[in-house]
């Protein structure tokens, strides 16, 4: 027999006491996570269990948000590789796990000629989106407010101080002119967003974007409203009416390029619906996360109205909102 040590445990004993199991380390990561990076960058990570493996979504951005690939769980961190698009010149590896209730990572960045660049980064996990959609005949709504003057830009800043302003107003409306005609995510022209931010809302804004043009309206800077004509190359998810790349409109209301269209948007418990030239498109529908493009991802706190100006010239007005002040 072996002797017993009193006053002292095995160490593999004590290793376990210490070191979370695979299952406990997948459990504590598993669920929706908006991302701090020391970069700030926008982020955003999703993580479910699917059988044995767990599957992960992970947005920097505008980047492809996946599902990613090779994740690993190893010593109770979460290792994968960014899914990235063709244009990418590194390779993007992310660790990630959580001690004592807290999530921090790294991005690390191989680029091809051998420099190595880490982003660090902490998380806040995000309760999931309600099951049940609210009551809007329910929902009480503020008098609207009005965001823009039509005169100027008071109210208004540039999400990128650092870009090329494009924006200004003409003849009453909130016009953004760049020389863009491509439909590449981003762009040295700046986007613009409100200096105020909100809660649960009701919107009301029109746009003109000409043909084969794209911009876009960001509810809280996190859940883009599509910005392009009926007849655009960008069609479903990503159409006009669509919450781009989510949810897809029942029908397309669109008009031509060139015409003056109207949004009316209604988010409240993070279930949109959205009306489109007067017709019902999204009704009522959960927002599972961030869209593409988003430069907030933290749905428990406000956020701006956000405009994108890196794309393409684009026309705005009569602009207003009305917050929910109750249910």
């Amino acid at each position: 027999m072996q002797p017993i040590v009193h006053g002292a445990l095995p160490a593999l004993v004590l290793l376990s006491l210490i070191t979370p199991t695979s299952t406990q380390a997948t459990d504590q990561i598993v669920g929706d996570w908006s991302l701090q990076l020391e970069s700030k960058t926008p982020a955003w990570m999703s993580v479910k269990q699917l059988g044995d493996k767990p599957e992960v979504t992970f947005r920097l951005h505008v980047g492809p948000e996946g599902p990613h690939q090779d994740v690993k769980m190893v010593d109770g961190r979460l290792t994968f590789t960014l899914r990235q698009n063709k244009k990418a010149t590194d390779v993007k590896t992310v660790d990630v796990g959580v001690e004592n209730g807290k999530l921090s990572g790294v991005i690390i960045s191989r680029a091809k000629d051998g420099t190595v660049h880490r982003d660090t980064f902490t998380g806040k996990k995000i309760p999931p989106v309600p099951s049940t959609p609210p009551d809007l005949s329910n929902v009480r709504f503020g008098h609207p407010i009005r965001l823009f003057n039509g005169k100027d830009l008071t109210g208004w800043r540039a999400h990128e101080p650092e870009k090329i302003m494009g924006w200004s107003v003409q003849d009453g409306s909130l016009v953004n002119t760049t020389p863009k005609t491509d439909f590449s995510a981003t762009g040295a022209y700046a986007n613009l967003r409100t200096e105020a931010v909100f809660e649960d809302f009701w919107l009301h804004i029109e746009f003109n974007i000409g043909e084969a043009r794209n911009s876009g309206v960001y509810l809280r800077g996190m859940y883009e409203a599509q910005v392009v004509d009926r007849d655009s190359r960008m069609q479903g998810k990503q159409g006009v009416g669509a919450i781009f790349g989510q949810i897809a409109p029942s029908i397309n209301a669109g008009k031509q390029g060139g015409q003056w269209q109207t949004y009316d948007l209604t988010l409240v418990d993070r279930h949109v619906t959205v009306f489109l030239n007067g017709v019902k498109v999204i009704d009522n529908q959960p927002v599972v996360g961030p869209t593409g493009g988003a430069v907030f991802t933290d749905p428990t706190q406000p956020g701006p109205i956000h405009l994108q100006g890196d794309h393409t010239s684009v026309k705005y007005r009569d602009i207003y909102l009305a917050p929910v002040i109750g249910e």
